[in-house]
C-alpha cells in the first residue's frame, strides 16, 4: 500500500469505525470494544480495527452478541474489514453461526477533486428530497435494483433525516415522474469525512452518467463545507466507476449476518 492509501486508511480506522446516529427509535449502545445498534431494520456492529481480545475471549464476545439479538428475535450485521485484528475474527464469527454477504471496497477521495458540476442525460434532473412520499418512492425503486424488500428505507430515511437535517443529504434522480436513481450524503459533526450512500440507477438508465452525476454533486456539497473526504462502500460494479474517477481503494468490508 502506498503512503497516500495508508494515510487515508489511518484516517478511516481514526474516524470511521463509528455509526452515524440513525434517529428514531433506533438507539446506539456500546458493549466493550464494540459499538452496536438496537431497534434498526436488523441489528448492527461495529468495532476498532483491533479489537483487543482473540481465542476463548473473542469467541465469548461474539457470542455474547449473537444472543443478545437471538433475546430480541432479530438479525445481525457484523461490520467487518480486511485489516481487522485479530484476523481470525471472521473464521470466529462463521464458526458462531454468522454467514459472509458480498463483500464492499472501502474507496475514499478528497471532495475538492470530485467537485465537479454534474453532467446529467437529457429529460433527467436531480434534486434534494425530505417528504416521506419521496422517500417511500426512493425504498421502491432500490427494491427494484436490488430485488428484495426495501421497504425499511423509507423510515431509515426518514429518522434520519428528522434527527439531523442538515446532516442528511438524499437526492432523487427524476424522468419525469419516474425515480431512476437515488443517493444520499450523511455527514457527522467533528468528522473530515461525507458518507456516501445510495448511490443506485435503475438497470435500464445505466451507462448515462447518473451515478456519475450523483456523486459529482454530493462531493460539491462536501467540498462547499469544508469537508475534506468523502468515502463509499462499493460493489463490484461501482467500484471501478469511483477508481476512475479518482477516489482510492483502502480495504473491503464485508458483512457477517446472524439471523434467527
Amino acid at each position: 500500500m502506498d503512503i497516500r492509501r495508508h494515510e487515508l486508511r489511518a484516517a478511516y480506522d481514526a474516524q470511521l469505525r463509528g455509526v452515524t446516529p440513525p434517529g428514531g427509535s433506533a438507539r446506539i449502545e456500546q458493549d466493550g470494544p464494540l459499538t452496536r445498534v438496537v431497534g434498526w431494520h436488523r441489528g448492527f456492529v461495529t468495532g476498532p480495527r483491533d479489537l483487543g481480545v482473540c481465542g476463548a475471549e473473542l469467541d465469548t464476545l461474539i457470542a455474547r452478541r449473537r444472543d443478545y439479538y437471538a433475546a430480541r428475535g432479530e438479525a445481525v450485521e457484523w461490520k467487518t474489514r480486511a485489516h481487522d485484528l485479530p484476523a481470525d475474527l471472521t473464521d470466529r464469527l462463521t464458526a458462531a453461526g454468522f454467514v459472509a454477504e458480498d463483500s464492499e471496497t472501502v474507496l475514499i477521495g478528497r471532495s475538492a477533486d470530485l467537485a465537479t458540476d454534474p453532467v446529467l442525460p437529457d429529460g433527467v434532473t436531480l434534486r434534494r428530497v425530505t417528504a416521506r412520499s419521496d422517500l417511500q418512492r426512493i425504498a421502491a425503486m432500490e427494491s427494484t435494483v436490488w430485488g428484495e424488500d426495501w421497504s425499511w428505507l423509507a423510515d431509515d430515511l426518514t429518522a434520519r433525516i428528522e434527527n439531523a437535517p442538515e446532516n442528511t443529504i438524499v437526492l432523487v434522480a427524476e424522468a419525469r415522474t419516474e425515480v431512476v436513481g437515488a443517493a444520499w450524503l450523511v455527514f457527522k459533526d467533528g468528522v473530515d469525512f461525507g458518507g456516501l450512500w445510495g448511490g443506485s440507477t435503475l438497470k435500464e438508465w445505466r451507462g448515462q452518467g447518473i451515478y456519475r452525476a450523483m456523486v459529482a454533486h454530493r462531493a460539491q456539497l462536501a467540498a462547499a463545507r469544508d469537508v475534506r473526504y468523502v468515502y463509499v462502500d462499493a460493489s463490484a460494479d461501482s467500484a471501478p466507476i469511483l477508481t476512475r474517477l479518482g477516489l482510492h481503494a483502502v480495504t473491503t468490508t464485508t458483512p457477517y449476518v446472524w439471523s434467527p
